[in-house]
């Protein structure tokens, strides 16, 4: 398979026009985003007419620092980490090696950088790039794991640590570790926990003279009054926060118990996806999509098929149906 689903999800205008509109309205599962996003107030104060001050994304920043664990010094927002983690591998450079498999943008961070498997004493001597949790295995190192990676990075030999997964449990996260000296980036992503990824915010955490370096090459206006104003509330909503963790958990054991009775276990995980591997992926995937459901298929793992939650009971049943031949 070469299709652009499978090397991303949510490519569901290129799925409609190879697969057909479909009788039922197509059900996104191809993504690893929350179906229940945070729901922006219909008040909320944004100013399309000027260009946003200074002092608003420093709230933000604020907001943010807050919910990570971190002074607002080490924060520094962008518009989605995507971009900031190309440019944070041109401000690091250097050589490096990126785990994989992963996300697609880790192995272009950073010129010359080679992949490797995880094997619990990956590759010294260079940069290491990694997410935790991973995407789409869900493979998930321990702070103490990681703690111990950082204590083997020599001079120039940093950690860059993608967290776009990490929001459903603050305890898996190394944002406690982040500071002036540690050779430590971590990048966190809010479109995927709270559900809004077409607002396009990420954040990078680290020491304040790389930060002070991104910002230079963001420039003035980094973020648009919209991203501003809407992540400033809902890093501060922490009831929606809270409810939301929990409600994450519940609906991917659910997801769980629906694969396991369509006979289907799965070998990765986080409360945002899970992974199964079936020698009937390819086929099993057409079967779903003929339902009018997308689900995310791996040109390089032609034996994995990723699910994201379905974002109501209605889209549950479906599913299910189409996973037992309905």
């Amino acid at each position: 398979m070469s299709d652009i689903w499978t090397w991303h999800g949510g490519a569901l205008d290129a799925a409609k026009r190879h697969f057909g509109t479909g009788v039922e309205p197509w059900i996104d599962l191809s993504t690893g985003i929350n179906p229940h996003p945070w729901p922006v107030p219909d008040d909320l104060a944004i100013d399309w007419q000027r260009l946003p001050e200074p002092e608003l994304l420093q709230q933000l920043e604020a907001a943010a620092s807050v919910y990570f664990g971190v002074a607002a010094e080490h924060v520094c927002a962008v518009p989605g980490t995507e971009i900031g983690l190309r440019l944070a591998g041109r401000l690091i450079g250097g050589s490096a090696h990126h785990v994989a498999p992963s996300y697609r943008t880790h192995g272009e961070m950073i010129a010359g950088s080679t992949a490797t498997e995880w094997d619990g004493d990956a590759q010294s001597g260079q940069t290491l790039i990694l997410a935790n949790p991973n995407n789409p295995d869900g493979r998930l190192l321990k702070p103490e794991q990681l703690s111990e990676l950082l204590r083997t990075r020599a001079d120039g030999q940093w950690l860059l640590l993608d967290e776009a997964f990490a929001d459903s449990d603050p305890a898996i996260s190394m944002t406690p570790m982040v500071s002036e000296t540690e050779l430590l980036l971590i990048f966190r992503s809010f479109g995927k926990f709270f559900g809004l990824a077409g607002v396009r915010l990420g954040f990078v955490l680290g020491p304040p003279s790389i930060l002070a370096a991104l910002r230079a090459q963001l420039g003035a206006w980094p973020l648009s009054t919209a991203a501003i104003a809407i992540g400033t509330a809902a890093y501060r909503d922490r009831d929606w926060i809270a409810a939301t963790r929990r409600r994450l958990h519940d609906d991917a054991a659910r997801l769980d118990l629906m694969l396991e009775r369509s006979g289907y276990r799965p070998i990765g995980h986080c409360p945002l996806f899970r992974l199964i591997e079936t020698e009937e992926a390819q086929s099993l995937f057409d079967r779903l999509t003929r339902a009018s459901i997308l689900t995310r298929p791996f040109a390089d793992q032609p034996h994995w098929l990723r699910f994201g939650l379905p974002p109501d009971q209605a889209a549950q049943a479906r599913l299910e149906r189409a996973l037992g031949h309905g």
